[in-house]
C-alpha cells in the first residue's frame, strides 16, 4: 500500500514553502536533464557514478533571514513651535552628538521681527479703545444715579410746587367768585363781573388738574424711561468695554505668542545625545531640513533617539508570517558583530505591496535588541530569526526528493541499483528536509535523481503531464486562465521563500 505524506503538512505555509523550494530544485534538475541528454542521447545508470548522500541523524535548524536597519524604539520629536511657514536658515549636521542649550535648528526671525511691530501697534490701538470704554461706562453709570437722584427729584419737586400754586389760584378764584356773586346780590356787581371771576375759576381748575396729569406723566412713564433708556446706555457701555478688554487681552496674546515664537526661532537641544534628520529614518516621512527649506508648526524638525533602545524592523514574507511569534530568538548581524535578539512584535496588518517591494506581501516584524555600544540608527543589519530547532532527527538534502502529485518520492541506492522510496517529510530548510518515514539511518539516497536516473525523469514527466491536464480542466471550468497561486508548478513564489531559509549546521 502507497504512504501518502501528510495532507495538512501539504497544505500549510511551511508545506508551500519547502514545496516551492523543491520545484526550484525540479526546475534545474530538468535542465540539467535537457543538458546531459543533448550531451549524450544515451545515458547510463551506472550506480558508481551517482551523487549519492549517507542519511544520518543531526539538528536542523529552521530560519528566516531578512534585511533592515537599526532604528531607536524611543525617539524624542523636536518639532517648530513657530506657526505659519518658517525658512531654515541652518540646521545641526545629521548624526552629530549635542549637549544641553546647543543650537539644533535656527529659523528666518525677518517676519516674526515685523510681526511683533504690526502686533504692537495693534495692542496700542485697542488699549486705547478699552480706554475710553471704560470712561463711558463710568459716566454711563453716574448718569443713572444722576437722573434718579437728581433730575427727576428736581422736575417732581418744580411739579409740586407748580400744583401748589394752581391749587392756591383755585381757592383764590373760587373766594373772589363767591364775593362777586355776594355783590351782583346787592346790586353792587354787574352779571359780567360774576361770569369773568367764574371763568377764573374754571382756569384755576384746569391749571391744576394739567400739574397733578404732568407729576403723573413723569412719575409712571418720564421716570421709567429716562431710566431704562440710562441703564441701557449702562449696559452697552459696559458690553462695549468688555469687548475692548478682549480686543486688549487677544492683541497682547498675540504680541506675547510672537515675542515667544521669535525666541522658538532658534531651536536648542535640551538634553545630551544624537540628533538626526527625519529623512534619515527610515520609518519616517518627511521633506528634508536642509537650509533654505520651508517649514511649518508642529512639524519634526528633528530626532534624538535613545541609543540604550535599538531596534530592527524587518518584512516578512507572508508565506512564514504565521510561524513568527514574539518571544522567537533572533541573530542579528550589524557590522562585524553578532547580537543575539528576539522578536518582540509582528504587524497584524500587512505593508502596502508595489514596485518598491517587488510586488511582496510583507509583515513588519520588529526586533529587539540587547544593550550594546556603538549602534547607530541608520545601520545595515542582517536577522535571521530562528523558527524552529530540531534536535537528533534524520534528514536528507533536498535535492534528493521528488515531488509528484500523489507523493514525495526518493531514490535509496542499493547493491542492485537505485530503488525508488515514497517517504513522508517534516519540516525543513532549503538546504535539508526532515524524514518522518520511509527512510532508515545509514542508507544513502541518490542526489538530483532526474539528472541521472531513468524512472525519476518518467515521474516528473507525468507529474507534468498531470499538472497541465488540471489547468485545462481549470480553463474548461472557468473560462479563464487558472489564478498564478493555483498553478502547481509555478515557482513564482519559491524563489523568495529559499532565500528566506537557511541552514545551521548542527553543533
Amino acid at each position: 500500500m502507497t504512504n501518502r505524506p501528510n495532507d495538512d503538512f501539504r497544505d500549510s505555509p511551511r508545506g508551500q514553502w519547502w514545496k516551492r523550494t523543491l520545484f526550484a530544485v525540479f526546475v534545474v534538475a530538468v535542465f540539467a536533464i535537457i543538458v546531459t541528454t543533448l550531451a549524450n542521447p544515451n545515458p547510463s545508470q551506472d550506480s558508481s557514478s551517482l551523487l549519492t548522500h549517507k542519511i544520518a541523524r543531526g539538528d536542523l535548524l529552521v530560519t528566516v533571514i531578512e534585511q533592515g536597519t537599526l532604528e531607536s524604539s524611543e525617539n524624542t520629536e523636536i518639532k517648530c513651535k513657530v506657526r505659519g511657514s518658517n525658512t531654515v536658515i541652518w540646521v545641526v549636521e545629521n548624526g552629530t552628538y549635542v549637549e544641553p542649550g546647543d543650537d539644533l535648528v535656527r529659523l528666518d526671525t525677518l517676519f516674526m521681527e515685523e510681526q511683533i511691530a504690526e502686533r504692537t501697534k495693534y495692542a496700542l490701538w485697542t488699549r486705547s479703545g478699552a480706554e475710553r470704554s471704560r470712561a463711558n461706562l463710568a459716566r454711563a453709570k453716574l448718569a443713572v444715579g444722576e437722573y434718579e437722584h437728581g433730575r427727576f427729584i428736581v422736575a417732581f419737586k418744580t411739579l409740586q410746587k407748580e400744583h401748589a400754586v394752581a391749587e392756591a389760584q383755585l381757592l383764590t378764584a373760587q373766594d373772589l367768585l363767591a364775593h362777586e356773586k355776594t355783590m351782583a346780590e346787592a346790586g353792587y356787581k354787574s352779571a359780567l363781573d360774576v361770569e369773568e371771576k367764574t371763568f377764573a375759576v374754571t382756569r384755576a381748575e384746569l391749571d391744576l388738574k394739567l400739574v397733578a396729569t404732568r407729576i403723573e406723566v413723569l412719575e409712571e412713564f418720564t421716570k421709567n424711561e429716562q431710566l431704562a433708556t440710562l441703564r441701557g446706555d449702562l449696559r452697552a457701555a459696559d458690553a462695549r468695554l468688555k469687548a475692548e478688554e478682549e480686543r486688549v487681552f487677544a492683541d497682547n496674546r498675540r504680541l506675547q505668542r510672537a515675542e515667544e515664537e521669535i525666541m522658538y526661532c532658534a531651536v536648542k537641544a535640551e538634553k545630551a545625545g544624537m540628533v538626526i534628520h527625519p529623512s534619515s529614518a527610515r520609518w519616517k516621512s518627511g521633506p528634508e531640513i536642509e537650509e533654505g527649506a520651508t517649514v511649518h508648526k508642529d512639524q519634526v524638525l528633528l530626532l534624538m533617539p535613545d541609543l540604550t533602545k535599538m531596534q530592527v524592523k524587518v518584512g516578512i514574507h507572508e508565506s512564514m508570517v504565521d510561524r513568527i511569534k514574539p518571544g522567537l530568538e533572533a541573530v542579528v548581524t550589524v557590522s562585524d558583530r553578532t547580537l543575539v535578539a528576539e522578536v518582540e512584535s509582528v504587524a497584524t496588518v500587512t505593508s502596502p505591496a508595489g514596485w518598491w517591494t517587488g510586488n511582496q506581501v510583507k509583515y513588519d516584524t520588529i526586533i529587539k535588541l540587547p544593550a550594546a555600544e556603538n549602534l547607530r540608527p541608520g545601520m545595515s543589519a542582517g536577522v535571521e530569526v530562528i523558527m524552529a530547532r530540531h534536535e537528533d532527527v534524520l534528514t536528507i538534502p533536498v535535492a534528493a526528493v521528488l515531488e509528484t502529485t500523489e507523493d514525495y518520492l526518493c531514490w535509496v541506492q542499493t547493491p542492485a541499483g537505485p530503488r525508488r522510496r515514497v517517504i513522508e517529510l517534516g519540516d525543513s530548510n532549503d538546504v535539508s528536509i526532515i524524514v518522518e518515514s520511509g527512510l532508515s539511518e545509514g542508507e544513502e539516497v541518490v542526489l538530483n535523481p532526474m539528472a541521472s536516473i531513468e524512472e525519476a525523469q518518467e515521474e516528473a514527466a507525468r507529474t507534468i503531464t498531470k499538472s497541465k491536464e488540471k489547468e485545462e480542466e481549470q480553463k474548461d471550468e472557468d473560462g479563464k486562465e487558472p489564478d498564478v497561486e493555483s498553478k502547481s508548478t509555478e515557482p513564482l513564489t519559491s524563489q523568495s521563500g529559499s532565500r528566506e531559509a537557511r541552514h545551521f549546521p548542527s553543533a
